[in-house]
């Protein structure tokens, strides 16, 4: 792993905890409301970052152009809409299985964001676009490109996927991250561009969380009337 890596992965890891080093004093001695400091910090940590890793990585970006077996934009762009429903295929039969084995559906994880987001909606920008470009790079680009130098496809995708769900400390889903995560790589694999995966992973958050945000009182309701049905069947 190169030094250009190596920073990226620290500028990450700095972003991650920043807001618990200094970032939420400074936001709360400039006044900022308490409800507001995580998700105000959080945006403009992630913001911070992203550009740094991307300046980080700008003569890597520059070299992958030259890459041989790099599909075209046409295809790309192809590979991108095939990956997205590729994405909420895999996140379905992984949820299926993990009901299977007994795991509650929900994330404490999503759930804790999609609350932030609702009292704080400038938070979607870290939820839709900044985290999922960011992770793309770091799991998918540095991690999973590094270890699939040394290993066959299953193992670094995999090795990546749980280094993912670590980072979220989401362990009771460790089923649905793999899906998510071999699936991307998958997409960065056949098309050697890392934009396809990024595209698919801002894609997938944008939908879940404005679906969550947007519509949260309609799927309060069809919960209820669902409970409702199931209760009167479980009388029969």
């Amino acid at each position: 792993m190169n030094s250009r890596y190596l920073l990226t992965i620290f500028v990450y890891i700095l972003v991650q905890f920043s807001g618990m080093m200094f970032g939420y004093d400074l936001l709360l001695a400039s006044g900022v409301p308490d409800e507001h400091v995580l998700a105000i910090w959080t945006v403009i940590s992630f913001s911070v970052g992203l550009t740094i890793a991307i300046l980080l990585l700008l003569p890597e970006i520059k070299e992958r152009h030259q890459t041989i077996g790099r599909v075209s934009r046409l295809r790309a762009a192809g590979w991108t809409i095939y990956g997205i429903f590729l994405a909420f295929f895999a996140q379905i039969i992984a949820a299926q299985i993990e009901m299977m084995l007994g795991i509650e559906m929900g994330s404490e994880n999503t759930e804790a964001l999609i609350e932030i987001a609702k009292v704080t909606p400038v938070f979607m920008v870290v939820t839709s676009v900044a985290g999922p470009i960011f992770e793309e790079i770091i799991f998918r680009q540095i991690i999973f490109g590094s270890l699939y130098k040394q290993f066959n496809f299953l193992i670094a995708a995999i090795s990546s996927s749980l280094i993912f769900a670590a980072v979220h400390l989401d362990f009771s889903h460790l089923i649905i991250y793999t899906a998510m995560g071999i699936v991307f790589s998958y997409l960065y694999v056949k098309t050697k561009r890392i934009l396809v995966p990024i595209i698919a992973h801002v894609t997938i958050n944008t939908f879940v969380v404005s679906i969550r945000i947007l519509f949260a009182e309609h799927l309060e309701k069809l919960g209820q009337q669902l409970d409702q049905i199931q209760s009167i069947i479980g009388g029969f």
